[in-house]
């Protein structure tokens, strides 16, 4: 089982998560409102496009289909927010479904708050961080040398990004289009391994302990109704009930509108509401 496996403290996650929050505190020094739009438009692009809709909703569970020209460059704007590359991200989430909140889940609430939320990146697995090991639950991406490609260099993608943010708007630019919004995204994703876990409703009785929250919802672009996904996780819409927005879902909707998504899977919808905290 996964937790119970060997595993050491990687002092290399733990620098580079230190630098980057430790450089986000800089962030004051370098404010500007065009520096701070620039996070927002980052947040979404990367975060909810590059992870939600790439990464998650169409690598990790092919809820839909593009063309694959088109999946290359989403999974190339996923790989920009230092996560991991696509076979390593889609393989530790596969994982996450396929036994969720048990040893075998890599952030298992079962483990605390903490624990799901951002402490688990900072330990090394011998049975999973191996690219020969996780490659198992991706064998699809792992056949593909350009996935193959960003899970080796993803770090190194942020240098001419890095680039050019210095040439556009100079360090506050940096700042806050790199590390700034490297941190929200990271947290904001972390949420909904830990917040919606342990807080929310449930629409639907699954067999894990994930609700749907919405306040994360919010922050992750339709990733915090996280009880429905898991009813489903194939499914392409996240939201179901009136008050459940998934932007994610609405982006989907436009790519297939402009002839670029199709075979969408639906969800079924909830008969009842559960009561919270069930």
């Amino acid at each position: 089982m996964l937790l119970q496996t060997k595993r050491t403290l990687s002092y290399k996650a733990i620098f580079f998560f230190v630098f980057v929050h430790g450089m986000a505190l800089l962030a004051p020094f370098f404010f500007n409102w065009q520096a701070f739009g620039l996070m927002i438009f980052l947040h979404w692009l990367l975060g909810s496009v590059g992870v939600t809709l790439c990464y998650h909703r169409l690598l990790a569970h092919r809820s839909f289909v593009v063309p694959k020209w088109l999946e290359r460059v989403l999974a190339f704007i996923g790989a920009l927010n230092i996560q991991g590359g696509p076979v390593f991200w889609v393989a530790r989430h596969r994982r996450h479904h396929a036994h969720p909140d048990t040893d075998d889940d890599p952030h298992s609430s079962k483990r605390g708050f903490w624990w799901s939320h951002m402490e688990w990146v900072l330990w090394d697995f011998e049975e999973f961080d191996a690219f020969e090991q996780y490659k198992k639950f991706a064998p699809d991406l792992a056949r593909d040398p350009f996935y193959v490609f960003l899970d080796r260099y993803f770090v190194l993608l942020q240098i001419p990004l890095g680039l050019v943010l210095f040439a556009l708007g100079g360090w506050p630019f940096v700042i806050w289009g790199i590390f700034v919004r490297l941190v929200v995204v990271y947290h904001t994703t972390w949420f909904v391994n830990s917040a919606t876990h342990f807080w929310g409703y449930r629409n639907f009785d699954t067999k894990d302990d994930a609700r749907n929250l919405w306040w994360v919802a919010l922050l992750t672009y339709g990733e915090g109704w996280h009880n429905n996904h898991h009813a489903n996780p194939r499914a392409a819409r996240s939201g179901l009930l009136w008050w459940e927005i998934d932007p994610t879902y609405w982006l989907i909707l436009l790519l297939k509108q402009l002839g670029l998504a199709s075979s969408l899977r639906p969800h079924a919808m909830p008969t009842k509401t559960l009561s919270p905290n069930p």
